[in-house]
Formats: structure tokens, sequence, C-alpha cells
């Protein structure tokens, strides 16, 4: 990383040259957070699906299932975004696809035919096929997909991207010695800019379909309308950051201003709950004002948090650490494997009378601990290493 970047200046290097180190902690913070919160699912009013169902519970898992959801997954778009272009412009629209349909689509396809189908017709008590089928059609094929249905999503923003790349000409490269004309990095005005158009759109989209309402997406593929805005328009701006160097370029004073914003609203999430105005009925449908509090303090959560993490980040990690850059590799694996592992901690210790708080720390620890030691270890393994993106040509290309 280039002085000028580090000090909050314009970066000297161009977008997508070298490793970011920041960019490796990011990704390995996103993949914890998802299990950590993964983790809670067990112990607290989610109001979502979870197959494990635990007696022991606490309230206090709401808002912090709130906030956790409001940045981890977001992140993941934005991040995911950040990768695409360099990738496409180095392979070409074909060979690109057909990578991606084996990074991203096969390990799908795998897990959602061969291990979660299954498993959830054999959970359901395996009734006629017909009446199988259509129960996952029913919940969204949450059944199915589970939390793969970030995979799915993916595959299709991907493609969507190439085909827009062929037809926009500012999706494209520049020609060999053209410079490209770079956006500024945004700044205070822009940040909020985004953020108020995020908590319209996402109001009036809950209006219709409140939190943890899920839908079928073209049929085939979950979708949650309450935060697929935030989710597509991050992952438009992980393109837009790749194309004009924004990660290296935003000044170090407009991150660390919304990383306050994000932990600020993050404590007002926190404070609502303890006045007992926080949970179920802010999550309703409806033109309702406790929804529009629940998204405006989500999206300053997303949006404090995303900016404020990404620039602490790049400032604190200037060059690549070893352990870091292991569990970067690892992470895709540990996002595919680490549901098993965190359902099976929690099924194995269901009948321990602890409290909810002491199972929690003892599924997330471990959780993160075998999810990425899991994914570690598949380097070595010829099938899982291929499967899980694990090997080496996938690490060069990361």
């Amino acid at each position: 990383m280039s002085r000028a970047a580090g000090s909050g200046g314009p970066a000297a290097v161009s977008a997508g040259t070298g490793r970011l180190a920041f960019v490796d902690v990011l990704r390995v913070l996103i993949i914890s957070m998802v299990i950590i919160h993964h983790a809670a699912q067990a112990y607290g009013p989610t109001g979502g699906f979870w197959p494990v169902e635990d007696q022991a519970t606490s309230d206090w898992f709401v808002p912090f299932y709130t906030v956790n959801a409001a940045v981890g997954l977001g992140l993941l778009f934005l991040v995911a975004g950040y990768f695409l272009p360099g990738s496409y412009e180095r392979k070409g629209p074909r060979r690109f696809l057909k990578e991606r349909w084996a990074r991203i689509g096969v390990p799908l396809v795998v897990f959602v035919a061969a291990v979660n189908v299954p498993l959830a017709y054999l959970a359901s008590g395996s009734p006629e096929p017909g009446e199988f089928v259509r129960s996952l059609y029913d919940d969204a094929w949450q059944g199915a997909y589970f939390h793969l249905w970030f995979l799915a999503h993916l595959l299709l923003y991907t493609a969507a991207y190439v085909l827009l790349a062929e037809r926009v000409r500012w999706l494209r490269p520049a020609s060999p010695g053209t410079p490209r004309q770079m956006l500024p990095p945004p700044g205070h005005g822009a940040i909020l800019s985004y953020a108020a158009a995020l908590i319209v759109v996402t109001w009036v989209v809950r209006w219709w379909f409140p939190v943890d309402d899920w839908v079928p997406l073209f049929f085939v593929m979950p979708a949650e309308p309450a935060n697929l805005t935030q989710y597509v328009s991050l992952f438009a701006l992980g393109i837009l950051a790749y194309r004009n160097d924004w990660f290296r370029r935003i000044q170090r004073r407009v991150g660390f201003t919304w990383l306050a914003v994000g932990l600020v609203a993050s404590a007002a999430i926190f404070s609502l709950q303890a006045l007992g105005l926080w949970g179920a009925a802010t999550a309703t449908g409806g033109v309702d004002w406790r929804s529009l509090v629940r998204v405006a303090l989500e999206t300053l959560v997303c949006a404090g948090l995303g900016v404020g993490l990404l620039v602490t980040l790049r400032e604190l990690f200037r060059r690549p650490v070893r352990l870091v850059s292991a569990m970067a590799t690892a992470s895709y694996a540990a996002y595919i494997l680490h549901i098993f592992v965190v359902v099976g901690l929690q099924v194995a210790i269901l009948q321990v009378a602890w409290p909810a708080g002491a199972k929690f720390l003892l599924v997330a620890v471990l959780g993160l601990l075998l999810s990425f030691g899991l994914g570690h270890v598949s380097r070595t393994v010829p099938g899982p290493r291929v499967l899980l993106g694990t090997g080496p040509d996938h690490r060069r290309t990361a």
C-alpha cells in the first residue's frame, strides 16, 4: 500500500495490483461474524428458520442478531463485488463464467442436492416426495439452500454483471495505455446520501415484506426482500470501489467518523432493547414508524461499520499476516462447512443445563476454530480441495 493511501490521500497504485492485506482481514472478520451469528441462532427468538431450538434462551440476542445481520452479509457482498471486475478482465467472459461455475455453482449444487435436501427430507419425517417439494417451495427453499442462498445470489449477480459488461461501456476495462478517469472517493455527503436512499427504499419494501419474510426469487432460490436492496446495492458499490480504487483512497477521517456513527447506532439498538422497545414490533410490515426507526438504525450500522471497519483495518494492517492469509484462503470453505459444525455443536449440548450465554460462547469459539480448521485441512484432500476452493489454482486467483 502506498504512503498516500495510508495517510488518507490518493493511492499511488492502481486498483487491483497486489494483495491487499486489510481486505484479507476484512474477509476473515466477516466470515467470523457469520459463524458467530449462527452460533447464537439456537439461543434467542430469531424470527426466522433454524433447525435447533434450545430451552436456554435470552432476549439479548435479538439486538445482537440485528446489528450483526445489518453489517455482516452486506460487507460480504461488497467484497465479492470488489473482486469481480479484475477477475473478469483477466480471463474474459467465457473462462470467467466457467471458473465461476466451478467455484460457486458446483459446490452449490452438490451441497444442496446431496446434503441439504436429504437432511431436510429426513428431518421432516420422510413425507410423500411431492408434498415435501411443495413444503420446500412454500418455505422459499430455505430447507434446501439453508446458508448457501448467498452462493446462489452471488452466481446470479455475477451472471448479470457479465451480461451488462458486454453492453455498458464504463463496466469494460480501459484500452491499454489509456488512463481511466476515477471518481473521487466517497465523502460524508455521498455516504449520507446512500444511507438516506437505502433507508427510504428498504422501509417502503418492508411495507409488504417484513424482516424474515422469505420468497422464492425467480421460483428457484430464497430471497429476503427486506434486505435485498442492501445486498444488491453493496455488490454494485463493490464494483465501483474496484474501478475507482476507493478501498485505498477513502480518507481516514471519513472512515473514523462513520465508525463512530456505526457504533452509536449499534449502542442505540441495544439501548432500545434495554427499554423494552426493540424486538418483533420493529420488524413488522406496513407503514409503521417503528419499522422506520429500525431501518434507519440498521442502515447507519451498515454504512457506519462498513466504511469504518474498512478504513480502520486498512490503517492497522499494512502488511500481510501469515495466519490471517491462511484463514482468508480457508474462509470460503469455512463459510460452506460452518453450518454443519455449528448445528452439530448446538445439538451436542442441547441437553446440558447451561445458561444461553455460556452455550453461545462455547459454540461460537469451537465453531470458529473447527470451521476455519476444516477449511485449512481441506487443502490436503484432493476432492474437498477442489470442491471447497482451497486448492492451489483457487489460491492463486483469490
